[in-house]
């Protein structure tokens, strides 16, 4: 498999790249700077060029931009991305002093990226922090889609990433929980100085 990290010079698109690349996955790493995204990939054996020219020719393009940029880079890169497919992991989260709540939109940033897209959108891998991506952690990741080869693409990326399972949490409309989910983990790791995960039970 070969997935293009758009955001690769981010915390968690770093993260990911990391991982992704000492397991065997072959990585290129985009970045609005292709300099930036070339240094960042030299230090983990990867590619690295600009957001266009990186989603070009991979099986899986993983869009790790930060949240208020994720709906503008997926319509920049339309033509770029054509019918591949994308893995969505953005959540909008409002932070205050009652502490961090998901978005009040009434869609998901996933389904916002699939309004701007030809290709299938599927989302997930909302519960993993940056920080805890160096080894496996011991948690599950969590996908969604409506595109079966789609998300069975994120699914096995994601495997790649955790100790625990990766998980298929049904359709694309799920997004909106998935990314709901992460005020709640923020909240937790805030409130008792962690980094939590998720597990679900009782899967064989």
């Amino acid at each position: 498999m070969k997935v293009a990290v758009v955001g690769g010079t981010g915390s968690f698109g770093a993260a990911v790249a990391k991982r992704l690349a000492e397991v065997g996955i072959e990585v290129v790493i985009g970045s609005r700077d292709a300099e930036r995204a070339r240094e960042a990939a030299q230090s983990i054996g990867a590619e690295g060029a600009a957001n266009e020219d990186a989603v070009v020719g991979v099986d899986l393009v993983l869009l790790a931009v930060k949240a208020e940029a994720a709906v503008e880079t997926a319509r920049e890169l339309n033509t770029a991305i054509g019918s591949t497919p994308v893995l969505s992991v953005a959540a909008e989260l409002t932070f205050g002093p009652g502490g961090v709540k998901p978005t009040t939109e009434p869609t998901s940033i996933a389904q916002r990226i699939q309004d701007e897209l030809d290709g299938p959108v599927v989302a997930g891998l909302h519960s993993l922090a940056a920080a805890n991506l160096a080894e496996p952690p011991d948690e599950d990741a969590l996908v969604c889609g409506d595109d079966a080869d789609a998300k069975q693409l994120a699914l096995e990326l994601a495997a790649k990433l955790v100790s625990g399972n990766a998980v298929d949490c049904g359709p694309l409309a799920s997004a909106r929980a998935l990314e709901g989910m992460t005020a709640v983990i923020v909240n937790v790791n805030k409130r008792y100085k962690a980094h939590a995960g998720l597990r679900v039970t009782g899967l064989h």
